[in-house]
């Protein structure tokens, strides 16, 4: 039973990358500095355990719940690293305005990580680690205390193929506006 769940898993990650256009040329994880953050894409498939290799103690997903049902990529984060050191932005990446309800828990849980443990090292991705993962960077550096110029200068700089769509910063500013003060 296990070695047909593993393998319908496996059919599921292939056929999802395959439909997105993602595959094992991926760009590596882009580590921001010293901040602990990492952007990137999709893991290829069965690369998700070696995510510690690198360094990863917890992600944040930022694809949207059809694209993690398609791909499984979300269930082989959670077996991988367990569902407390996971957290799910389930976006769509359309350029408009990115509604705070589908990502402002996953920014806390970053940012909490990254505060309470000196050895959290959090890979935030999407699909291709282009525009919906940059947006969850930026916002979790603005929460840790960056401007917005030091926080975007950070993402573009570390993540060359990101693109800091201004309906999505703009979405993180105003909730930033209303937002509470992270708990210390």
């Amino acid at each position: 039973m296990e070695t047909l769940r593993a393998w319908r898993t496996g059919v599921q990650r292939r056929r999802g990358l395959r439909l997105s256009g993602l595959g094992p040329a991926m760009p590596p994880l882009s580590w921001i500095g010293e901040e602990r953050i990492a952007i990137g894409g999709v893991p290829p498939a069965g690369s998700v355990a070696g995510l510690a290799e690198q360094g990863v103690t917890h992600i944040v997903n930022c694809r949207s719940r059809v694209q993690v049902r398609w791909s499984g990529d979300l269930a082989a984060e959670w077996a991988a690293f367990g569902p407390a050191r996971v957290a799910h932005a389930p976006m769509w990446d359309f350029g408009r305005r990115q509604r705070p309800r589908l990502w402002a828990d996953a920014v806390c849980f970053a940012a909490r990580v990254l505060a309470e443990d000196p050895q959290a090292r959090v890979l935030i991705h999407c699909s291709a680690g282009r525009r919906r993962s940059p947006m969850l960077a930026y916002a979790v550096l603005r929460l840790r205390g960056r401007t917005a110029g030091e926080a975007a200068s950070l993402v573009l700089s570390y993540r060359t193929e990101a693109e800091l769509v201004p309906a999505y910063m703009h979405s993180v500013e105003q909730w930033l506006a209303g937002a509470p003060a992270p708990a210390p």
